[in-house]
Order: structure tokens, then sequence, then C-alpha cells
């Protein structure tokens, strides 16, 4: 049985709808955009959505499970487990940080609109949430074994580091004083000292 391939020009046009739909709901949220504000944004005739998606909550399922699914390889990408662990976490949370910055619309709608989702969506996405804690966690507790790490909390401690990158999302504007890079050394340097890690360790 031969695979049909998907033809470029019909994945030229869900990519152009995917990238008016982060903007649309970045913009006006997800419950005020309509699909003629997806079609509108792609330059494309207002039944245009439905020819490649089902509806408005699938094209907001299939942007949230790709930037879940880069997370997970942003954090695969930076990790590096033969390091220090004051030098993985430095490494994950300051890339987490960058990658929020850069790509803070699409970010955004990534982190800010789960409760839009329908329920089977929300936990499948929520599987990838719980995989990107853990494996910031899995750090923080190699940091506490190893005796690096000054951490009353372990699961508490994650959460916060990994709320200071979301919450990149939410404020970054490219007219602002630092640039993404910047943000993530920063946040780099604050999560070294949330562990209690020591200069010289986490560098």
């Amino acid at each position: 049985m031969s695979v049909v391939e998907p033809q470029p020009r019909a994945v030229g046009a869900r990519s152009r709808l995917l990238r008016a739909a982060v903007e649309a709901f970045a913009t006006k949220g997800f419950d005020a955009t309509t699909t003629r504000d997806i079609a509108t944004g792609a330059q494309m005739s207002p039944a245009a959505v439905y020819v490649h998606f089902r509806s408005k909550e699938e094209v907001l399922y299939e942007l949230s499970d790709a930037g879940h699914r880069s997370f997970l390889e942003l954090i695969d990408a930076a990790d590096d487990p033969a390091q220090p662990p004051a030098a993985r976490v430095r490494a994950v949370i300051g890339a987490l940080a960058t990658h929020h910055a850069r790509d803070h619309v699409w970010s955004r709608v990534v982190n800010y609109e789960l409760d839009s989702l329908s329920v089977e969506h929300r936990q499948a996405i929520g599987v990838m949430r719980k995989e990107v804690a853990r494996r910031v966690g899995a750090i923080v507790q190699a940091g506490i074994a190893a005796g690096g790490f000054d951490v009353d909390d372990p699961q508490a401690t994650t959460t916060l580091l990994l709320s200071m990158g979301v919450d990149v999302a939410r404020w970054y504007r490219e007219s602002g004083a630092m640039t993404p890079e910047q943000i993530g050394e920063f946040q780099a340097d604050m999560a070294a000292r949330i562990v209690g890690a020591s200069e010289s360790a986490s560098r």
C-alpha cells in the first residue's frame, strides 16, 4: 500500500494558517479569535481553515503540540549529562529563557491558552509538560545528590525555574532593554543562585 505524501501547496497553506493563528490568538485571545480572523491573516478564503483543520481548537492543539515538542528538543540540545549539575541547570534554563524571548508570540499562545484545549488535547499536552518538568527536576536532584545544590524543596524549585522562562513570553518585547540572549544569560545566573550553586561550580 503506497503512502500518499501531502502536496507542498497544502503544507504551505497549513503553515500560513498556523502562523496567522499564532498572531490572532496572541493578539485577541483564543475565545475572541474567529476562523475568519485566521483565514484573513493568512490571506485566504474564510472557509480555508476547515479545509486543513476540523476546528479552531485543533489549530490551537497543533500549535501547542509543536511548541511543547520544541521545548523538549531544546532541553535535549542544551543539556549535557557529563557536565556538573550547576552547569547543566544554567545551560537548560538559559536556553529555555532565550527561546521564550525569541519566539515570545508563539510561546505565549502555547503556555497561556492551555485551558482552551479540549480535555483530551489538554491531557496530551500535559504529558509533555510533565516531561519537561521531569527533565529539569532530574538536574536539580542530581545537584542535590552531588552536594552542590542547597535546595529545601526540589519540586517547588523546579517549578520556579521553569516559571521564570515561561513568564518571559508574557512580558518580553523587541523594544526592551535586553536581547533574548541577554535574558537567557541573566536567567541562567538566577537559576544558579536559586539552587544555591557556587559561582565557580556553575561555570
